[in-house]
C-alpha cells in the first residue's frame, strides 16, 4: 500500500466515527504531517446547521491543536454512490480556504473516487490577508 492509499484508508476509517444524523453522509479525512504523524477527523453535524463542521477542518484543526504541521490530506465521502457527480466528493470552499491557510500550496489532496490534486489547483487565487496588506 503506497502513502496515498494508506492515507485514504485512514480517511475511510475516520468516516466511521461521523456524527451525521441529518445528512447520513459519512465523511472522513486524514492528514499526514511533516513529522509523519497521521491525524484524522470526521464530519460532525448539528441541528443548528451552521454549527456543523466538515471532516477536513476537524482533521486540520486537530493537527494545529497538537502542534503539528499538515503536509498532505485525504478525504473520503464513504456514502457517495459510485455514479454520484464528482463534485459531491470534493472539499467545500470553507475547507479549501482552511487548507490554504494551514498547508503549503504544493500540498497534495487525495480525493477518494476522484483523483489527487495540488492545493493550488483546488483553490487558485486564494484569499490571503498578506496579499491585502501589499495592495496599492
Amino acid at each position: 500500500m503506497n502513502n496515498a492509499e494508506a492515507l485514504l484508508a485512514a480517511a475511510r476509517k475516520a468516516a466511521d466515527q461521523a456524527h451525521c444524523p441529518y445528512s447520513n453522509f459519512h465523511v472522513g479525512a486524514a492528514v499526514r504531517c511533516t513529522d509523519g504523524t497521521v491525524v484524522s477527523g470526521c464530519n460532525v453535524e448539528n441541528a443548528s446547521y451552521g454549527l456543523t463542521i466538515c471532516a477536513e477542518r476537524v482533521a486540520l484543526f486537530n493537527c494545529v491543536a497538537q502542534g503539528l504541521q499538515p503536509l498532505e490530506l485525504a478525504v473520503s465521502c464513504v456514502d457517495a454512490q459510485n455514479n454520484a457527480p464528482l463534485a459531491s466528493r470534493m472539499p467545500c470552499g470553507a475547507c479549501r480556504q482552511v487548507m490554504q491557510e494551514l498547508m503549503p500550496n504544493s500540498a497534495i489532496i487525495h480525493i477518494d473516487g476522484v483523483d489527487s490534486r495540488r492545493l493550488k489547483e483546488l483553490l487558485p487565487d486564494a484569499f490571503s490577508l498578506d496579499s491585502a496588506k501589499n495592495a496599492p
